[in-house]
């Protein structure tokens, strides 16, 4: 049985299956309790664009404790800072020739040489995204030496998703402490109210202090080293606010600081500056905001802060979709809907801004801070199946900047394409990091078309034609100029020179890899129907790839990761990392390349027979996706919550990988898209909720098909 081309289905109104949900119930259920001081056990505020992660005394009192989990971070998606390139190094060196197909091909990849070496790094570590401050307590024993983590006790935290709200108590030496921190939606600050005997006392003040940026692969914002080469200092104080300033190289911005009982604020240690409370009042209300210097202005209130926190928050669960596990007595069920609540507040926490977010969104870096944009595709498609496209179209205006389609646009031209190639490894002016691994993935290049389908799926109007129609017809024009026309047998190929989504194979020697092979056809077809809204002919061209693009390379009955692999299932090495062929239905739609019987033949060997231990947090829903789409809901759901290391969920909701990689955002994002898949369908589906088990009862709101 082959699949045929769907006709073209729009989405058509989501509905619920029986009943309205009672949203702020379902949420509520699964509020984070923490109990303990467990480095992992951070939990964060924030609005999208800005986040500040708190330990189990509400602000970020023991960095060093949360080093080695999920640390303290305080990041917005404008805080980067570069180190001067004194030696004078150009992004050329990382430039590389391979003769790819008989001609010369460019790729700005690590070049091992001396000099070029160096260069790389450079451009690899330069922007990196800033931690932006640390605001702690210091808590002060009754002998008057700091408390320590084992000096907390009676420690209860507790994060509220539906106001953003989270409320900590814990005592010091018989003496309570209760704290409530928020995050502001509209300006990148947090406000806390503090309430203690200890701050009449004189042994509770607040400190800010600035880390120094690491540049490395990581930053945990626990680097206090290097107090000579950054300055801070306090700018304006008056009674109830104050100004500082932090400069690093040519990055500069501002922390305006507010208070609302007696306080004054004083140098501490370098970099230090702390808040002495008056001994009047056991209460203390603080608002911290971090800005760019031309946006400075003062702190909001903590009363402002969380009155803005509760109605932002409630509008946003109150908005788009929502699933309730809630009828189906299997205890998976209720971990699946906790994992779909959490994944919902911690991807509109980091994931909601202006730019492609990075993996581990805005808390801590991960290759440096960069974003990587094969991954946006798992951080936001999401936004739109959950009936929220608004969120996704901000990132979406990042691809719509001259600078970062300049760049684009040159490496297209550098490497004698047409159109544009987006880049892989980024920052916020669309610069490319050199990448060995990175400079020849694909599958970053149809995003572009699929977000713009998505946004025209919510908004099927002449205004979202005219939005995106260049960045549609561009993105397409390089998928038409890439492939290579055999002539001996008269098709395309894609390659060589290219790594599959499955980072396991030789760039100068691979070619045809599944599942970019059906995405560079459901992307160019699509990119025809935008051709055909616009009172436009087809593209000759694109027609011209999309009749010869090769067929899917399969053997033994099964599809192969890639044609140039015929050893898929028997190297050892191929069967780890991304299972990407299963991407090829799931991920994607049925295009009419793909044969049914295959697909689910495929579906059983990876199911069988991976190794499941070497993969990623996004890899559990690719995979329940296909399970979706083939007609096996208990696999997909089986595949959403196996047990393995990285598709853990910890009790704050991040997904967790490994230790240096403490959180994984595409693998929260990846989870919503699957159960909107799972819940509402694709297009031309013959059955509702495909996804569920039959036995499951869940009720769903506001999701939208997939296509």
């Amino acid at each position: 049985m082959v699949f045929g081309i769907l006709l073209a289905v729009g989405p058509g109104p989501a509905v619920a299956q029986s009943g309205p949900i009672n949203r702020q119930a379902v949420v509520e259920r699964h509020k984070v309790v923490v109990t303990n001081t467990d480095s992992l056990n951070s939990l964060s505020v924030g609005n999208g664009r800005f986040a500040f992660t708190v330990d189990f005394t509400g602000l970020q009192t023991f960095p060093l404790h949360y080093e080695k989990g999920l640390p303290l971070g305080t990041e917005a998606e404008w805080g980067w800072h570069r180190f001067p390139n004194k030696e004078g190094y150009k992004f050329d060196q990382s430039l590389r020739t391979y003769t790819l197909n008989g001609r010369p091909v460019s790729y700005a990849v690590q070049v091992k040489t001396p000099g070029n070496k160096e260069s790389g790094d450079y451009f690899r570590a330069n922007p990196h995204r800033l931690q932006l401050g640390n605001l702690g307590f210091v808590i002060l024993k009754k002998n008057g030496q700091p408390a320590g983590v084992q000096d907390i006790k009676n420690i209860r935290q507790e994060l509220n998703p539906w106001t953003g709200e989270i409320q900590s108590h814990f005592t010091v030496e018989g003496t309570a402490v209760d704290v409530v921190t928020v995050g502001h939606q509209a300006q990148d600050a947090v406000a806390a109210k503090v309430t203690s005997e200890l701050l009449k006392a004189g042994r509770l003040k607040v400190a800010l202090r600035f880390p120094f940026p690491t540049a490395g692969w990581a930053d945990m914002a626990v680097d206090y080293s290097h107090a000579e080469a950054h300055q801070s200092a306090i700018a304006e104080q008056q009674a109830g606010r104050a100004l500082l300033t932090h400069q690093l190289d040519t990055s500069r911005y501002v922390v305006a600081l507010s208070w609302a009982q007696p306080a004054t604020l004083a140098a501490g240690r370098p970099h230090e500056f702390i808040l002495t409370p008056g001994r009047q009042s056991a209460t203390l209300e603080l608002g911290c905001r971090f800005a760019p210097p031309k946006a400075a202005a003062a702190a909001p209130t903590f009363a402002a802060t969380l009155a803005n926190s509760r109605q932002q928050w409630a509008a946003f669960w109150r908005s788009g979709g929502a699933v309730d596990f809630g009828g189906t007595p299997d205890p998976r069920a209720r971990e699946l809907e906790r994992r779909v609540v959490l994944s919902q507040y911690l991807t509109r926490l980091h994931n909601a801004g202006s730019q492609p977010p990075q993996e581990t969104g805005l808390l801590l870096n991960s290759w440096y801070g960069r974003p990587h944009l094969e991954m946006h595709w798992w951080h936001a498609a999401h936004f739109a199946l959950w009936g929220r496209p608004e969120i996704l179209e901000r990132s979406l205006t990042w691809y719509a900047r001259p600078d970062v389609q300049a760049v684009a646009r040159g490496i297209a031209q550098r490497q004698g394409y047409a159109g544009w190639r987006w880049q892989k490894m980024t920052d916020p002016w669309g610069e490319e990091g050199p990448s060995s691994v990175g400079a020849f993935l694909l599958w970053q290049q149809p995003h572009t078309i699929y977000f713009a389908e998505e946004a025209y799926r919510a908004h099927p109007n002449a205004a979202t034609l005219k939005l995106y129609q260049e960045r549609v017809s561009q993105t397409a024009e390089f998928m038409a100029s890439f492939p290579f026309y055999e002539q001996d047998k008269g098709r395309y190929i894609l390659g060589k020179g290219v790594i599959p989504a499955q980072e396991r194979f030789k760039a100068e020697e691979t070619f045809n890899p599944t599942f970019e092979l059906v995405y560079w056809h459901w992307a160019l077809q699509t990119a025809q129907q935008w051709r055909e809204r616009q009172g436009q002919p087809r593209s000759a061209k694109w027609d011209e790839v999309l009749a010869k693009l090769s067929k899917l390379p399969q053997a033994n009955g099964v599809y192969l990761a890639t044609e140039s692999a015929p050893d898929s299932y028997t190297n050892p090495e191929f069967k780890t990392d991304h299972p990407s062929v299963l991407a090829a239905l799931g991920m994607m739609p049925a295009t009419g390349q793909q044969d049914a019987a295959t697909m689910r033949r495929t579906f059983d060997l990876v199911w069988r027979d991976w190794s499941w231990d070497k993969t990623w947090g996004w890899d559990f829903p690719m995979t329940s996706m296909t399970a979706t789409r083939l007609g096996l809901p208990d696999k997909a759901v089986d595949a959403l919550l196996m047990k393995v290391q990285t598709n853990t969920y910890l009790p704050n909701g991040h997904n967790y990988q490994e230790g240096r990689l403490p959180l994984y955002l595409p693998g929260n994002g990846g989870l919503l898209a699957a159960v909107a898949l799972m819940c509402a369908g694709y297009d031309g589906c013959p059955e509702a909720t495909p996804g569920i088990p039959k036995n499951w009862k869940v009720k769903w709101e506001g999701l939208q098909k997939m296509p």
